[in-house]
Protein backbone atom coordinates (compact mmCIF):
# COMPACT_ATOMS: atom_id res chain seq x y z
CA UNK A 1 0.00 0.00 0.00
CA UNK A 2 1.16 3.56 -0.70
CA UNK A 3 1.29 4.66 2.98
CA UNK A 4 3.76 1.85 3.71
CA UNK A 5 6.19 2.97 0.98
CA UNK A 6 6.73 6.47 2.39
CA UNK A 7 9.11 5.48 5.25
CA UNK A 8 11.11 3.30 2.86
CA UNK A 9 11.49 6.13 0.35
CA UNK A 10 12.52 8.55 3.09
CA UNK A 11 15.12 6.05 4.32
CA UNK A 12 16.58 5.66 0.83
CA UNK A 13 16.86 9.43 0.42
CA UNK A 14 18.73 9.70 3.74
CA UNK A 15 21.13 6.89 2.81
CA UNK A 16 21.87 8.41 -0.60
CA UNK A 17 22.54 11.81 0.95
CA UNK A 18 24.96 10.26 3.43
CA UNK A 19 26.79 8.37 0.68
CA UNK A 20 27.31 11.59 -1.24
CA UNK A 21 28.98 13.35 1.69
CA UNK A 22 31.00 10.77 3.64
CA UNK A 23 34.11 10.87 1.46
CA UNK A 24 34.35 14.61 0.79
CA UNK A 25 35.85 16.49 3.75
CA UNK A 26 38.01 19.00 1.89
CA UNK A 27 35.42 21.74 1.68
CA UNK A 28 35.81 21.90 -2.09
CA UNK A 29 33.41 21.40 -4.92
CA UNK A 30 34.42 19.00 -7.67
CA UNK A 31 36.58 20.75 -10.30
CA UNK A 32 34.14 21.57 -13.07
CA UNK A 33 36.19 24.25 -14.81
CA UNK A 34 39.88 24.00 -15.63
CA UNK A 35 40.28 26.86 -18.07
CA UNK A 36 42.36 29.69 -16.59
CA UNK A 37 41.10 33.21 -16.24
CA UNK A 38 42.77 36.01 -18.14
CA UNK A 39 45.46 38.18 -16.58
CA UNK A 40 47.70 35.38 -15.40
CA UNK A 41 49.86 35.97 -12.35
CA UNK A 42 50.93 32.40 -11.58
CA UNK A 43 53.75 30.36 -13.05
CA UNK A 44 54.92 26.77 -12.71
CA UNK A 45 58.05 24.84 -13.52
CA UNK A 46 58.16 22.25 -16.32
CA UNK A 47 56.94 18.74 -15.53
CA UNK A 48 58.46 15.36 -16.24
CA UNK A 49 55.32 14.15 -18.02
CA UNK A 50 52.60 15.71 -20.15
CA UNK A 51 49.75 17.88 -18.83
CA UNK A 52 51.21 21.36 -18.90
CA UNK A 53 50.43 23.79 -16.09
CA UNK A 54 47.81 26.48 -16.56
CA UNK A 55 47.61 29.81 -14.84
CA UNK A 56 45.32 32.73 -14.17
CA UNK A 57 43.97 35.03 -11.50
CA UNK A 58 41.62 33.48 -8.91
CA UNK A 59 37.94 34.17 -9.46
CA UNK A 60 35.57 34.11 -6.52
CA UNK A 61 33.61 30.86 -6.34
CA UNK A 62 35.50 29.28 -9.25
CA UNK A 63 38.00 26.46 -9.53
CA UNK A 64 41.11 26.70 -11.65
CA UNK A 65 44.01 24.35 -12.23
CA UNK A 66 47.45 25.88 -11.69
CA UNK A 67 49.44 22.70 -12.39
CA UNK A 68 47.94 19.91 -14.49
CA UNK A 69 48.27 16.20 -13.75
CA UNK A 70 51.98 15.40 -13.93
CA UNK A 71 54.96 14.10 -11.97
CA UNK A 72 57.16 17.20 -11.47
CA UNK A 73 60.80 16.67 -12.41
CA UNK A 74 61.60 19.55 -10.04
CA UNK A 75 59.36 21.37 -7.61
CA UNK A 76 56.38 23.03 -9.28
CA UNK A 77 55.99 26.64 -8.15
CA UNK A 78 52.97 28.93 -8.47
CA UNK A 79 53.80 32.57 -7.80
CA UNK A 80 51.48 35.26 -6.45
CA UNK A 81 52.48 38.84 -5.76
CA UNK A 82 51.68 39.58 -2.10
CA UNK A 83 52.12 43.09 -0.70
CA UNK A 84 53.35 42.97 2.89
CA UNK A 85 51.85 43.82 5.31
CA UNK A 86 48.54 42.50 4.05
CA UNK A 87 46.73 44.12 7.01
CA UNK A 88 47.86 47.08 9.13
CA UNK A 89 49.08 46.46 12.68
CA UNK A 90 47.88 44.98 14.95
CA UNK A 91 46.64 42.62 12.21
CA UNK A 92 48.74 39.78 10.79
CA UNK A 93 51.26 41.00 8.18
CA UNK A 94 51.09 37.83 6.06
CA UNK A 95 48.39 35.52 4.68
CA UNK A 96 47.29 33.30 7.58
CA UNK A 97 46.48 29.61 7.32
CA UNK A 98 43.10 29.02 8.95
CA UNK A 99 42.22 25.48 7.91
CA UNK A 100 43.51 22.20 6.50
CA UNK A 101 41.06 19.61 5.16
CA UNK A 102 41.28 16.41 3.17
CA UNK A 103 38.76 14.42 1.16
CA UNK A 104 38.59 11.36 -1.08
CA UNK A 105 37.07 11.50 -4.57
CA UNK A 106 37.04 7.87 -5.78
CA UNK A 107 34.68 8.53 -8.69
CA UNK A 108 37.12 11.12 -10.07
CA UNK A 109 40.17 9.00 -9.21
CA UNK A 110 42.00 11.29 -6.79
CA UNK A 111 42.37 12.29 -3.14
CA UNK A 112 42.71 15.92 -2.08
CA UNK A 113 44.17 18.01 0.72
CA UNK A 114 43.36 21.71 0.91
CA UNK A 115 44.98 24.67 2.66
CA UNK A 116 42.74 27.69 3.32
CA UNK A 117 44.13 31.18 3.91
CA UNK A 118 42.73 34.42 5.25
CA UNK A 119 44.18 37.20 3.17
CA UNK A 120 45.64 36.88 -0.33
CA UNK A 121 46.80 33.57 -1.76
CA UNK A 122 50.51 33.08 -1.05
CA UNK A 123 52.96 31.60 -3.52
CA UNK A 124 53.44 27.86 -3.15
CA UNK A 125 55.86 25.16 -4.19
CA UNK A 126 55.17 21.42 -4.36
CA UNK A 127 57.60 18.63 -5.20
CA UNK A 128 58.74 15.11 -4.36
CA UNK A 129 61.63 14.89 -1.93
CA UNK A 130 63.61 11.99 -0.39
CA UNK A 131 62.78 13.34 3.08
CA UNK A 132 60.59 16.18 4.34
CA UNK A 133 62.52 18.37 6.77
CA UNK A 134 61.42 21.09 9.18
CA UNK A 135 61.95 24.78 8.38
CA UNK A 136 64.92 26.31 10.13
CA UNK A 137 66.19 23.23 12.01
CA UNK A 138 66.17 20.76 9.11
CA UNK A 139 64.98 17.90 11.32
CA UNK A 140 63.33 14.95 9.52
CA UNK A 141 59.52 14.85 9.57
CA UNK A 142 57.97 11.44 10.18
CA UNK A 143 55.37 10.52 7.56
CA UNK A 144 53.62 7.31 6.53
CA UNK A 145 54.09 5.81 3.07
CA UNK A 146 57.03 5.31 0.76
CA UNK A 147 57.10 8.63 -1.15
CA UNK A 148 57.05 12.16 0.21
CA UNK A 149 55.69 15.41 -1.13
CA UNK A 150 56.88 18.77 0.19
CA UNK A 151 54.32 21.61 0.20
CA UNK A 152 55.64 25.11 1.01
CA UNK A 153 53.89 28.48 1.13
CA UNK A 154 55.47 31.95 1.17
CA UNK A 155 54.89 34.51 2.42
CA UNK A 156 52.52 32.90 4.91
CA UNK A 157 52.08 32.02 8.56
CA UNK A 158 49.81 29.87 10.71
CA UNK A 159 49.80 32.01 13.87
CA UNK A 160 48.59 35.39 15.05
CA UNK A 161 50.62 38.30 16.46
CA UNK A 162 50.80 36.56 19.86
CA UNK A 163 52.16 33.36 18.35
CA UNK A 164 48.89 31.46 18.81
CA UNK A 165 48.14 28.86 16.12
CA UNK A 166 45.16 29.89 14.01
CA UNK A 167 44.48 26.84 11.84
CA UNK A 168 41.77 24.22 12.26
CA UNK A 169 43.69 20.98 11.63
CA UNK A 170 42.48 17.43 10.94
CA UNK A 171 44.14 14.19 12.16
CA UNK A 172 47.58 13.54 10.67
CA UNK A 173 46.68 10.01 9.54
CA UNK A 174 44.59 10.10 6.37
CA UNK A 175 44.62 6.48 5.22
CA UNK A 176 43.40 6.87 1.64
CA UNK A 177 44.77 4.43 -0.98
CA UNK A 178 47.75 6.63 -1.96
CA UNK A 179 47.42 9.74 0.25
CA UNK A 180 48.36 8.23 3.61
CA UNK A 181 49.05 11.16 5.92
CA UNK A 182 50.30 14.69 6.40
CA UNK A 183 52.36 16.69 8.90
CA UNK A 184 53.35 20.27 9.60
CA UNK A 185 57.01 20.97 8.80
CA UNK A 186 57.45 24.53 10.01
CA UNK A 187 56.14 28.06 10.42
CA UNK A 188 59.31 30.10 10.25
CA UNK A 189 60.10 33.61 9.01
CA UNK A 190 57.26 33.77 6.53
CA UNK A 191 57.70 30.21 5.26
CA UNK A 192 54.99 27.67 6.00
CA UNK A 193 55.77 24.03 5.22
CA UNK A 194 54.01 20.67 5.21
CA UNK A 195 54.80 17.12 4.19
CA UNK A 196 52.51 14.54 2.59
CA UNK A 197 53.14 10.83 2.98
CA UNK A 198 52.19 8.86 -0.14
CA UNK A 199 52.07 5.23 -1.19
CA UNK A 200 52.48 4.92 -4.97
CA UNK A 201 51.60 1.69 -6.78
CA UNK A 202 54.41 -0.85 -6.77
CA UNK A 203 57.10 0.38 -9.14
CA UNK A 204 55.01 3.39 -10.15
CA UNK A 205 54.81 7.13 -9.64
CA UNK A 206 52.00 9.38 -8.52
CA UNK A 207 50.90 12.34 -10.65
CA UNK A 208 49.75 15.39 -8.73
CA UNK A 209 47.59 18.37 -9.61
CA UNK A 210 47.41 21.81 -8.03
CA UNK A 211 44.45 24.14 -8.03
CA UNK A 212 42.90 27.19 -6.40
CA UNK A 213 39.49 28.57 -5.62
CA UNK A 214 37.94 31.29 -3.48
CA UNK A 215 35.08 30.55 -1.11
CA UNK A 216 32.11 32.90 -0.82
CA UNK A 217 33.50 34.16 2.52
CA UNK A 218 36.68 35.32 0.75
CA UNK A 219 38.90 32.52 2.05
CA UNK A 220 41.51 31.52 -0.53
CA UNK A 221 42.09 27.78 -0.89
CA UNK A 222 44.99 25.88 -2.44
CA UNK A 223 44.30 22.24 -3.29
CA UNK A 224 46.82 19.42 -3.79
CA UNK A 225 45.34 16.43 -5.60
CA UNK A 226 46.97 12.98 -5.69
CA UNK A 227 45.97 10.14 -8.00
CA UNK A 228 44.44 7.20 -6.13
CA UNK A 229 46.36 4.61 -8.15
Amino acid sequence: MAPQRVPLLVGLVVLLAAACTTTDHDGAAAPTATAPASGATAATTPAATAAAPTSGAPVEGSWRVTYGWAVPATSARVTHQVRVPVTPAPGEPLPVLVEVRFGDHPAEGFSRITFAFRGPTPSYQVGFVPQVSTEGRGAPVELPGTAYLSVRFDPAQAHDARGVAMADLPPSRIGYPTLRGWAAAGDFEGHLSFGLGLRPPAGGTLPVRLGEFTRPDGTHVVAVDVRRG
